[in-house]
């Protein structure tokens, strides 16, 4: 049993084929069949079996797989720490964030961290909310810049700045000209949000709630990008950030208003596991994300 055949096990346990993962560890598919199968010998039962043209865990394989996640990520991590250790100004810095964000906020925060410590490295993951509180809770990320306080007990979180939320109509419905709205006014449209689990669909139906009604929805989808484009479409309305590579309003298929009866504006935040250690390097990103705030 070495590193290499638990990482192959590992991947055709999450769904990658035998030909791919063999292909991954730079052997032959049948030089990995046999590798797994020694594993098998070796931990005394079968731990994959063959459903169709895939293979899947048996039960003893999936309580194996959690103790193999648990020795190649403390393996890597304790890889990092030396190597951090040894150049501290160098290494990953693991960071989730939300989809939208990964237009704007995070290549401008890793691009101006760059130029201070080029060697550093990015491991990046996008997920929702609910995700990314994930990904600190089972330490598959260091850090993770989300929309609001995840509130729990062993979380940590900094307000970072403040991002305007703006109701987007397509350039032809009958508000397009106007650049500011209440929200109560749309009461009887038809809205296109995000899915059930996702920070921005909670804020929406909060804010909609405060200007007193509940929206119809059109649509749940799981980018704020495909929003947009049914928003352009026709399809419906959205509360949604103004996307930051318009540049002339004239140009574009969607209008963005201002809301003026309820706060048309989400926190964006960054947040850590309170007890976990830090690498240096995630250390120094996170100093740099706060510094770089726009909120006091």
């Amino acid at each position: 049993m070495d590193l290499q055949v638990l990482r192959s096990f590992q991947s055709v346990a999450e769904g990658t084929t035998v030909t791919d993962a063999a292909t991954d560890a730079g052997i032959t598919q049948p030089a990995l069949s046999r590798a797994l199968a020694r594993l098998e010998d070796e931990v005394g039962t079968e731990l994959l079996q063959r459903v169709g043209r895939v293979l899947r865990l048996t039960p003893a394989g999936r309580v194996f797989k959690e103790y193999v996640d648990g020795v190649l990520d403390n393996y890597d991590r304790g890889r990092r720490a030396v190597a951090e250790m040894v150049h501290p100004d160098s290494g990953v810095v693991s960071l989730a964030f939300l989809h939208t964000l990964g237009t704007w906020l995070v290549p401008r925060l890793v691009t101006d961290f760059r130029r201070t410590f080029p060697q550093a490295q990015f491991g990046l993951q996008q997920d929702g909310e609910m995700g990314l509180t994930r990904h600190l809770l089972d330490t598959t990320a260091d850090l993770v810049i989300t929309s609001s306080d995840p509130g729990h007990p062993l979380i940590t979180w900094r307000r970072l700045l403040v991002e305007p939320l703006r109701l987007a109509v397509p350039s032809r419905h009958r508000l397009a000209r106007r650049r500011r709205i209440r929200l109560a006014e749309v009461a009887e449209e038809r809205f296109i949000l995000l899915k059930q689990g996702y920070g921005l669909r909670d804020i929406t139906a909060g804010l909609c709630r405060e200007a007193g009604f509940t929206p119809v929805i059109a649509f749940e989808g799981e980018e704020v990008e495909t929003l947009r484009g049914l928003v352009a479409a026709g399809l419906g309305v959205s509360l949604i950030p103004p996307s930051p590579d318009i540049t002339a309003a004239s140009e574009s298929p969607i209008r963005y208003l201002e809301i003026t009866d309820v706060r048309g504006a989400r926190d964006i935040g960054i947040a850590w596991l309170s007890s976990r250690a830090m690498p240096p390097i995630t250390r120094r990103f996170l100093d740099h994300a706060l510094r770089a705030s726009t909120v006091e």
